[in-house]
Parts: structure tokens; C-alpha cells; sequence
């Protein structure tokens, strides 16, 4: 009898709405304190929402905020925004 196949966690871009599997997609993160930060590893504590690792997406929640405070039930000023998104980029040019 063979071993059944493990099924891929999966999420939603809150921005283009795409489900994708988990590891092809970027955490942010609301943390207990209140921060919001990117979250490389997915495994950070706290609520979390989920973003294609296309820049699309990325500079389109620049341009019409309210998708990820949404996803994280939380609100968002531009500047965490902008610094969020400033992470991400980096992030996505060293892989």
C-alpha cells in the first residue's frame, strides 16, 4: 500500500488574490507587540498575510493601500508600508 501524498499548505495573495502554495508566496506579519514586519521564514508569531513575490503585487499595494492591513486586520500607515515594501524588494533582488 503506498504512502499518501502529503498535501502543500496553501494561501491567498491579499492583493491579486492567486492561491499558490505557501513557500511560493512572502509573509508580513502583525506581531503580539504591534509591529509590522516581513517574515522571511513564515513561522513568525502573530497574524499574517500573504503577498505573490512578484513586484506587481508588491507596488500595487503601494499605490492602493488597505489590502494587507485588511489581511492582518490592523492598520497600516504609509511609511510602515513603504518600509515594508523597501524590505521585500531587497529581499527579492538577493534571491
Amino acid at each position: 500500500m503506498a504512502a499518501p501524498i502529503k498535501k502543500k499548505p496553501q494561501r491567498t495573495c491579499v492583493v491579486c488574490k492567486t492561491k499558490r502554495d505557501k513557500k511560493d508566496l512572502m509573509r508580513v506579519v502583525l506581531t503580539p507587540e504591534g509591529e509590522i514586519l516581513f517574515d522571511p521564514t513564515g513561522r513568525a508569531a502573530g497574524r499574517g498575510a500573504y503577498l505573490c513575490r512578484n513586484e506587481e503585487c508588491i507596488t500595487a499595494e503601494l499605490k492602493k493601500s488597505g489590502k494587507i492591513a485588511k489581511g492582518l486586520r490592523h492598520q497600516v500607515t504609509k511609511e510602515e508600508l513603504s518600509a515594508l515594501a523597501e524590505e521585500i524588494l531587497s529581499q527579492a533582488a538577493e534571491e
